[in-house]
């Protein structure tokens, strides 16, 4: 089994923070940034196709609630079974940083902040 550590290749394009992931630290899979099979989020093509490192990069929305690739019922239903919060991570990337987020993440031992 993996440890949590600090990491920013660990932070997900949604904000998200992987290595705090349940299916991460039990080896079964390796995080957003490095998951081939993840081709189906849009929001990781989004970004990738934009050469950022997370939505928290964004200039077409200055609020992540106002993209529809962001924001929608697939999120909803997601945040509510997985009880995450992706819109205070972006929000707390863009207050840390990708750093001070996976390290502040790494210390809560959480892929995400409660909802």
């Amino acid at each position: 089994m993996r440890s949590v550590v600090a990491s920013v290749d660990m932070v997900a394009y949604c904000g998200l923070y992987c290595g705090g992931c349940g299916a991460y630290l039990k080896e079964k899979c390796n995080g957003c940034q490095k998951n081939a099979k993840a081709a189906w989020c849009k929001i990781r093509s989004c970004c990738m196709g934009k050469g950022i490192a997370s939505c928290a990069e964004c200039n077409e929305f200055a609020d992540p609630k106002a993209c529809k690739k962001f924001n929608n019922i697939m999120s909803k239903v997601f945040a509510l079974l997985f009880k995450s919060n992706r819109p205070a991570c972006v929000a707390q990337i863009k207050e840390l940083g990708l750093e001070g987020h996976a390290k502040k993440m790494a210390e809560l031992k959480k892929h995400s902040l409660k909802p």
